[in-house]
Order: structure tokens, then C-alpha cells, then sequence
């Protein structure tokens, strides 16, 4: 099994590579445009070939790279259902599995943090996109961000997941790189409320900047991260 955590540093996103192995069909989840190159030369040291690229939502933090990988490697490109990019070759929906190789990856709806945000649960591990970060969970102020929705993804979706899921985010910012379910329910501060009035509430009033690539990222991933035209 080939699962490899990238780094951007830039916008401290996280990308997953995902393959069988070696000289195997591979899948990326929240591809970055700036890492095409390392990601080539994954492509070619570990002789995979990319058969879909996904992202969990309209990222506001950066590019996708999804509309470079399809067009380079004639992979689908993958998001929910829900999503308003209309590039993608292919919508997901909640719980159809996605089957590559021999490995099944189950889409979780996970709205909240925008209204396209998905999950995906595989073979005990959770790549959560920006719903459920490490000791932290995803903004809910833009994109129809709705803090009670994504107290309903947390809390009725992603925590009744066994205890020991590994937890892998779309980002940390303080150097964490993997966390578990259990690890979150007991030591996260946003996961600590008593009800989604509460979680509203603390979510509501987080008065963050905006992401500084947000008016050029959003319309740009409506456009599977390619230039207009």
C-alpha cells in the first residue's frame, strides 16, 4: 500500500497520493497546481497511473490541480454532487463507492464548512478535508458555510466513526501532520460544546481574515483550476 501525505507550504495544504503499489492505478485527493511537478515525478519513480483526481470542495486557499491532472494523465476528475464546478468528468455521491485497483473509497457528505464538502473514508482512514482539521475544524463563514450543518457532519457523521480512524485533515497549520478519532473527540477545543447552538455560536464568532488567494482560488477551481477560455 503506497499512501503519501504532500505538503504545500505556501497555503499548508495536504494532497494524498494512493495507490495498491508499486506499478499500480493510483488516486490524489486536494492536488495543489504549484505541485505538479513533484507529483509527475511520483508519478514516474513509483509507476503509477493516476486514474482520478478529487477534491473534497471548492477550495478557497488554492488551486487545484485537477483540470492539469485530467488533462495531462486522462484521469477523471472528481467532486460531491453538490459541487458548482462543472468541469469535473464525474460528480460523487454520498456513500457510491469509488472503486480503483482493488480499493474501494467511501464519499461521506460532510457540508458545513462549505456546502460541497465531502469526506472519505478508506480502509480505516478518514481524509476529512477541511470539516474536521486537527484540534481544529473548518471555517464556516463563506462558500454557504452553515456552522449547524457542519455540527451535524461532526457530530452524527465523522465521530461515530470507530475510535482509532486515522484522522488525515486538507491542512494544519501548526505542524501536526495525522490525528485519530478518538484523539479529536477527546482533545479537540471545537469538538467540546454541548449542543450545535454552542458550536454555532464559537463557530460564528472566529472573526478570521479571509484567505489571501480566496477571490483568485474560488473562481479559478470552478474552472477545475484551469485559466479561463
Amino acid at each position: 500500500m503506497i499512501i503519501k501525505q504532500l505538503f504545500d507550504m505556501d497555503t499548508c495544504t495536504y494532497t494524498y497520493l494512493i495507490a495498491s503499489g508499486y506499478g499500480r492505478e493510483a488516486i490524489i485527493i486536494d492536488s495543489v497546481d504549484k505541485q505538479l511537478a513533484l507529483y509527475n515525478q511520483l508519478f514516474n519513480e513509483l509507476d503509477l497511473k493516476l486514474v482520478a483526481a478529487i477534491d473534497t470542495h471548492v477550495h478557497a486557499d488554492h488551486i487545484t490541480a485537477l483540470g492539469l491532472l485530467r488533462n495531462q494523465t486522462g484521469c477523471e476528475s472528481m467532486m460531491g454532487e453538490q459541487s458548482k464546478a462543472e468541469c469535473i468528468s464525474l460528480k460523487i455521491r454520498e456513500n457510491e463507492l469509488i472503486n480503483f485497483d482493488g480499493l474501494k473509497l467511501k464519499p461521506i457528505y460532510t457540508p458545513g464548512h462549505t456546502d460541497d464538502s465531502y469526506s472519505f473514508l478508506f480502509d480505516g482512514k478518514l481524509f476529512s478535508g477541511d470539516t474536521l482539521l486537527i484540534r481544529g475544524t473548518g471555517r464556516t463563514d463563506f462558500q454557504n458555510g452553515d456552522s449547524y450543518a457542519q455540527y451535524d457532519s461532526l457530530f452524527n457523521k465523522l465521530l461515530t466513526l470507530p475510535k482509532d480512524t486515522v484522522v488525515y485533515p486538507a491542512h494544519d497549520y501548526h505542524g501536526q501532520t495525522v490525528s485519530s478519532i478518538w484523539e479529536e473527540k477527546l482533545f479537540n477545543p471545537r469538538l467540546q460544546v454541548k449542543s450545535a447552538d454552542e458550536y454555532a455560536d464559537l463557530m460564528d464568532n472566529l472573526n478570521l481574515p479571509s484567505p489571501k488567494y480566496m477571490d483568485v482560488a474560488v473562481p479559478a477551481n470552478l474552472r477545475c483550476g484551469l485559466p479561463k477560455g
